[in-house]
C-alpha cells in the first residue's frame, strides 16, 4: 500500500491573503464541516480501540497518550480532564508530549525527532503489559511516537493509534489504528486545523466511553466529579434536587456532607438521610 501524506498536500484555497475576513471564516468553517463525516468513517476502529481500553482500565490497568507538538497537547488535554470530570486518579489516563512538560507551552527545537526518548518517557511511569498506549500524530510519522509503540509491541504492550493519513508507518506499528482521513488543511500542512479537530473529537469519544463503561456515570450525569469550585457544586445540589425530588436546601446539606454526588445518592436512596 502507498502511503501519502494528505495532511501535507497542498490547500484547496489559494491567495488566502487576498479574501476577506468573511471569505476566511466562511471556508475555514467550510472545511471543519467535514470532519465529523471523517470521523464518522472510523468508529469501527475507535471501538476497537476502546473494547482494549476499558478492561485494561478496569484490571488496574492505564491509559497512556503520546504525541508531539499539537497532538502531544490534545493528548494532555484530555488525560487531565478525566480526574475533575470523572473523579478518577491522576495517574490512570497519563498524557506525555515530545520536549516534556516544557512542550506544551513553547515548542522544543527537535524533541519529536527522537526514536528512542518516547520510550525513554514511559518507562517513568514504570509501564507494563498491564497498560494500553495511544500514539497520537496527525502525519503518522513522528519519530518519538513511532519509537515508543514499537518497543511497547516488544514488551507485549497493546497499543493504538490517532493518525490522519492512511496507511502510516504509525498505523503499522499500531495494533488499533484510528486513520481519520481529513484531507488538505486549509492553510498547506496546518495540521492543528482540521487535523486537531479530529483527534480532539476522537480523545473525546475514547475517554468519554470508556469512563461511562468504567461505571463513572450515572444516567447521563457526571456524578463523580471533582467538586472543585462553585459552578460543579451548584452542578451537584441540581442533580440531587433532581435525582432525588428534595428541596435545593436539603440537596446542598447533603453534598457538604457526602462531598460527592454518588456518595450522596447513595446513602440517601439506602435510608441514611
Amino acid at each position: 500500500m502507498t502511503f501519502t501524506k494528505t495532511t501535507e498536500q497542498d490547500s484547496n484555497y489559494n491567495h488566502l491573503e487576498k479574501m476577506t475576513i468573511n471569505e476566511l471564516l466562511t471556508h475555514i468553517n467550510n472545511e471543519d464541516k467535514s470532519v465529523p463525516l471523517a470521523v464518522e468513517k472510523a468508529i469501527p476502529q475507535i471501538e476497537a480501540l476502546v473494547a482494549q481500553i476499558v478492561p485494561k482500565l478496569k484490571n488496574g490497568g492505564r491509559l497512556f497518550y503520546i504525541g508531539a507538538g499539537t497532538s502531544g497537547r490534545l493528548g494532555i488535554l484530555d488525560a487531565s480532564e478525566c480526574p475533575p470530570t470523572f473523579g478518577v486518579s491522576h495517574d490512570l489516563v497519563v498524557g506525555l508530549i515530545a520536549g516534556g512538560d516544557t512542550a506544551i507551552r513553547k515548542a522544543v527545537e527537535f524533541a519529536e525527532d527522537s526514536t528512542s526518548q518516547g520510550w525513554k518517557d514511559l518507562q517513568h511511569y514504570n509501564i507494563s503489559k498491564n497498560d494500553i498506549v495511544i500514539g497520537i500524530a496527525a502525519s503518522g510519522t513522528t519519530p518519538y511516537v513511532i519509537g515508543a509503540l514499537k518497543q511497547c509491541n516488544k514488551e507485549q504492550i497493546t497499543t493504538g493509534c490517532i493518525t490522519c493519513n492512511a496507511n502510516s508507518p504509525l498505523a503499522q506499528v499500531s495494533k488499533y489504528p484510528i486513520e481519520v482521513i481529513v484531507g488538505p488543511e486549509f492553510v498547506t500542512g496546518s495540521s492543528r486545523m482540521k487535523a486537531g479537530t479530529a483527534q480532539k473529537l476522537i480523545l473525546n469519544m475514547i475517554s468519554t466511553s470508556t469512563m461511562i463503561k468504567l461505571n463513572k456515570v450515572k444516567g447521563n450525569k457526571m456524578v463523580d466529579m471533582q467538586l472543585s469550585n462553585d459552578k460543579l457544586v451548584d452542578r451537584g445540589i441540581k442533580m440531587l434536587v433532581k435525582e432525588l425530588d428534595v428541596s435545593f436546601e436539603e440537596a446542598e446539606r447533603l453534598l457538604k456532607t457526602y462531598k460527592n454526588v454518588r456518595t450522596a445518592i447513595e446513602h440517601y436512596t439506602n435510608g441514611n438521610k
